[in-house]
């Protein structure tokens, strides 16, 4: 059953329209999908569907249970290593782990609790911590984020409801199982990767933190065994869910014979308003009962040759540093799960290839250099972690003004010609495309640009055969956003699943 109800309804009030159409009293309600629909401000509400259970109920189709992701177990001597404890990476060794295989994680960054300290004390003094930060750590970077779980993938629903009741075993909110854009926030996935590495540990799993991978031993197209800076480790088969900014590790992988190759990816800005200029845009008014902020998914066409489009929104959240390096500065979002901060954030990104970035034909290792020197060009710009910004309106005229920057971003901003700092082959894009977006929201251009965005995607992508192994070698795994392959928590969540489920059916 479906239904249209207000904004701000109750359990009482779903139940009792439930009574109403169906004519019963005895019966139980399960949600089993809401969404917001937006289209209509003076009509704004949740559409939610409902499976009803009741002895009242004569006849109607028959619940067909549901299929779920089946992990065979049996006991198994094979010793399995797994660089990286982000979605991709914990969710290959869960699974791996339920097998029957001994598994091993190794992680260059701390615990989630000491790991969110150094974070603290990084946007309190300016003091980087190359080991703990936005990038690296327990969850990966997606722990410091708005926790999204929506994903375009297909084929992977499965792996999808594996992944959401998990989630939901270790405290998520039931509700990401039905919502039609569900997030965790990070509040609560600092206590789920937590609980998560619990359950991994107490099924016999083993987690190393602050252990980096320097190299890996391969003997005739095979891994045997991994270096790390807590000394060898032996492997039978090896998953690297390392993320796309472990640039050192692209780089000795390449040094191996690992083949990649360049790929279109995105680069930018952030974009941040006051929260309330998007809730009136999206909802003609500044408040919502039920709902907690708007969201915005923009894309356009812009100059023709370079797609703009917005990536990551955050609503009610904190723009925040997230350098994976000393002397590097990019920008990424992040927000609680109450989603009640003054600002709301996004990237503006446009897409463009590594070869047009570097204004000729470049090899994957190139291709990280180039990106690596516009990360250190900011950081060269601001003399430190300031974020470089400006107004909209002003990178539009290419002409600073006077107007005040209002942000959340914990270091302070330091005014900038964005259009100056930005790779010259986008700014005619991502202004053409900001001129679009403030088409189509009212009070777009009340908003600034901070920073550089280089992490919603990776310029290289690694030559793999389906479900994750690398071409060329007999048990090396490359899965999540480090991969070229996929993007988000989910998307890399289920790569990893896939990729592991690929060696449980061997």
């Amino acid at each position: 059953m479906s239904f249209k109800l207000p904004t701000d309804f109750s359990d009482e009030m779903l139940r009792n329209r439930v009574a109403r159409e169906l004519r019963i009293k005895d019966f139980s309600v399960q949600i089993e999908n809401k969404s917001l629909d937006a289209r209509n401000k003076a009509n704004i509400h949740w559409l939610v569907q409902v499976v009803v259970s009741s002895p009242e109920i004569k006849s109607g189709e028959q619940q067909i249970e549901p299929e779920n992701l089946r992990i065979p177990f049996k006991k198994r001597t094979e010793k399995i290593v797994v660089v990286g404890s982000g979605p991709a990476g914990f969710f290959a060794a869960f699974v791996l782990q339920k097998a029957g295989f001994g598994v091993t994680i190794l992680e260059r960054g701390s615990d989630v609790q000491k790991r969110g300290k150094s974070i603290l004390n990084f946007e309190r003094t300016g003091h980087f911590d190359p080991q703990n930060n936005y990038a690296f750590g327990e969850g990966g970077a997606g722990t410091f984020s708005d926790g999204k779980l929506t994903s375009r993938s297909k084929h992977i629903s499965l792996e999808k409801k594996f992944i959401l009741s998990s989630y939901v075993e270790a405290g998520a909110p039931a509700e990401i199982e039905y919502m039609a854009h569900p997030h965790l926030g990070t509040d609560n996935l600092r206590k789920i990767v937590q609980n998560l590495r619990n359950s991994f540990e107490n099924l016999g799993g083993k987690i190393l933190f602050e252990t980096l991978l320097t190299d890996i031993v391969v003997k005739n197209s095979k891994v045997t065994g991994v270096v790390t800076s807590q000394g060898n480790l032996p492997a039978d088969a090896l998953f690297l869910a390392t993320g796309h900014s472990a640039y050192e590790t692209f780089r000795m992988l390449i040094r191996h014979g690992v083949p990649f190759r360049t790929k279109n990816f995105a680069v930018g800005s952030r974009m941040e308003h006051r929260q309330e200029i998007i809730n009136m845009a999206q909802w003609g008014k500044p408040q919502l009962p039920g709902v907690k902020a708007a969201e915005y998914r923009l894309t356009s066409p812009a100059d023709g040759q370079h797609q703009v489009f917005s990536f990551c929104m955050c609503p009610g959240g904190i723009v925040v540093p997230a350098a994976a390096y000393e002397k590097t500065n990019i920008v990424n979002g992040m927000s609680f799960y109450s989603r009640g901060g003054t600002f709301a954030n996004a990237a503006c990104v446009a897409g463009i290839h590594p070869d047009e970035l570097a204004g000729k034909t470049v090899s994957p290792l190139d291709a990280l250099s180039v990106l690596e020197k516009y990360e250190e060009s900011f950081y060269s710009f601001s003399g430190g972690y300031k974020a470089p910004a400006c107004s909209i309106s002003d990178f539009l005229k290419t002409k600073l003004s006077e107007s005040k920057l209002r942000s959340s971003y914990p270091l302070g901003l330091v005014q900038a010609p964005l259009w100056e700092l930005l790779p010259k082959r986008i700014v005619p894009a991502m202004q053409a495309g900001l001129a679009d977006f403030m088409r189509k929201m009212r009070g777009f251009e009340n908003g600034i640009l901070l920073g550089f965005e280089s992490k919603t995607s990776s310029p290289v992508q690694v030559i793999r055969e389906p479900h994750g192994k690398v071409e060329g070698f007999e048990n090396l795994f490359i899965i999540g956003e480090g991969s070229g392959y996929a993007g988000g928590i989910i998307s890399s969540a289920a790569d990893g699943i896939k990729a592991a489920m690929s060696i449980v059916s061997e």
